[in-house]
């Protein structure tokens, strides 16, 4: 399992204008997820729900992610843009203990702004912009989401700017 950050993600008004113009900076293929489904969505403990779309490069050993929240819905993401804004919104690791993870970082007085569930994985958004000037989020390993995420690593490599918006499942 990967440890540190892997990935750094920007919140856009518009996916595929963002997409594009990474594209344009030599990075990509991305793999773009429209309107994403996630299970027991709660967001900051209450039930929520949040229609939005997720793209997915790989950029050397950083992932870079870009999403667009469909909605105005309350957010993680409208947290810290509002509708009509956008810029850097965190990055993500993997843990090893889930659980052990939130629990740590409620008791040193942290928030945990959103946590769900996307298949067999579960992620959390912990509100550290406080201390790191940006949200952290946790994805507790899965063979499902590796998976995936080696999936849009290996279409990264020797990539020759052929079909540089994939559409995945």
């Amino acid at each position: 399992m990967p440890s540190g950050f892997f990935q750094s993600a920007w919140v856009v008004e518009d996916i595929d204008r963002a997409m594009h113009n990474w594209v344009s900076a030599g990075v990509g293929p991305f793999h773009v997820v429209r309107r994403a489904q996630v299970q027991d969505l709660r967001y900051r403990g209450e039930p929520a729900q949040v229609d939005f779309s997720v793209a997915i490069a790989q950029s050397g050993p950083m992932q870079i992610e870009l999403i667009q929240q469909h909605d105005d819905h309350p957010s993680h993401y409208r947290d810290v843009y509002a509708p009509g804004e956008e810029g850097f919104h965190h990055v993500c690791r993997y843990t090893a203990d889930f659980d052990a993870d939130l629990a740590d970082h409620a008791a040193r007085g942290g928030i945990a702004a959103v946590t769900g569930r996307s298949g067999d994985m579960r992620f959390a958004f912990l509100d550290t912009r406080a201390t790191l000037g940006c949200m952290t989020e946790i994805i507790e390993d899965s063979a499902t989401m590796r998976g995936f995420f080696d999936l849009i690593a290996r279409s990264a490599i020797d990539w020759d700017g052929i079909d540089p918006i994939r559409e995945a499942n």
